[in-house]
């Protein structure tokens, strides 16, 4: 459902709207209560997932934190259960400054670590989350060596003069950055030439089955040349076979992520490390 549509919904009377519209409010209005419960009582979490190198003998190139909430009952609630819903509300900034707070907090306990976080172009300019990075950049000023901020094509698109802006006044801070879902939404190419991002992610939907998927090869080969060509690191995401990984290391891709190496959990290995030291 388009934010638009929702944004109606809401100005209809509930007497006036039809039983599906009346039932996705509601639910909706759920979810964003159950969101900001969660974050008032900081039931929430990082999920961490590998990106493997393809090359170079393999191994984690870096892990991306994903926020999780947890539930009345304590269940596990991934990000696209909500994400949609309170995106474009203050909810979502909140979110992003959750997600960043924690993720700078785990590079600070984990000095070898390198760790990516997703945010929205919307949280450029939101004072806490601006004082939030601030704060992790000072208290460690090597940290930024160490970030990665994810922006979705369709969240960079939405204001990429400022994105480009931000991404530049960051340069100096170490921090790359990652292109996440590229080929979903509707860059500009002559804004690639502007961005400064580091990494270049292509969205699971051209991965998918791409050892047999003859229309899958000819997009993912597109959109690697375009990273390849703007000098970016290359992450195909939603690997899920040993077939299709070993069709991306043969295509050229420097990183995958999916399934088929771990799925993100909240029980990341330096925590198992972390025990077995103490013990």
């Amino acid at each position: 459902m388009s934010p638009q549509f929702q944004d109606r919904l809401r100005d209809v009377p509930a007497h006036h709207q039809s039983p599906l519209a009346a039932a996705t409010a509601s639910r909706n209005r759920d979810t964003l209560a159950m969101v900001s419960r969660a974050l008032a009582h900081r039931e929430v979490a990082l999920a961490y997932q590998p990106v493997m190198r393809a090359k170079k003998g393999g191994g984690v190139a870096f892990y991306e934190g994903l926020i999780r909430i947890f539930d009345d009952t304590g269940r596990v609630i991934p990000a696209r259960d909500f994400i949609g819903v309170a995106e474009e509300s203050d909810l979502g900034r909140q979110i992003d400054c959750t997600a960043l707070a924690l993720g700078l907090r785990t590079l600070a306990e984990q000095p070898s670590l390198r760790l990516s976080i997703n945010m929205s172009a919307r949280s450029i300019g939101y004072p806490q989350w601006q004082r939030t990075l601030e704060a992790g950049l000072t208290a460690a000023p090597r940290i930024g060596e160490r970030l990665i901020l994810e922006i979705t094509e369709s969240s960079a698109m939405l204001m990429p003069e400022l994105v480009t802006t931000f991404m530049a006044g960051l340069q100096d801070k170490g921090v790359a950055f990652a292109l996440d879902d590229f080929g979903a939404g509707y860059t500009a190419f002559r804004y690639l030439k502007q961005f400064y991002f580091d990494i270049l992610k292509i969205d699971s939907q051209f991965i998918r089955n791409i050892a047999t998927d003859a229309d899958n090869q000819v997009l993912a080969r597109a959109l690697l040349s375009i990273g390849e060509h703007f000098d970016m690191y290359t992450v195909a995401e939603g690997v899920e076979s040993r077939a299709d990984a070993e069709y991306l290391l043969r295509l050229g891709i420097d990183c995958m992520q999916g399934y088929f190496f771990a799925a993100p959990t909240i029980h990341p290995p330096w925590e198992a490390e972390t025990g077995r030291k103490r013990a």
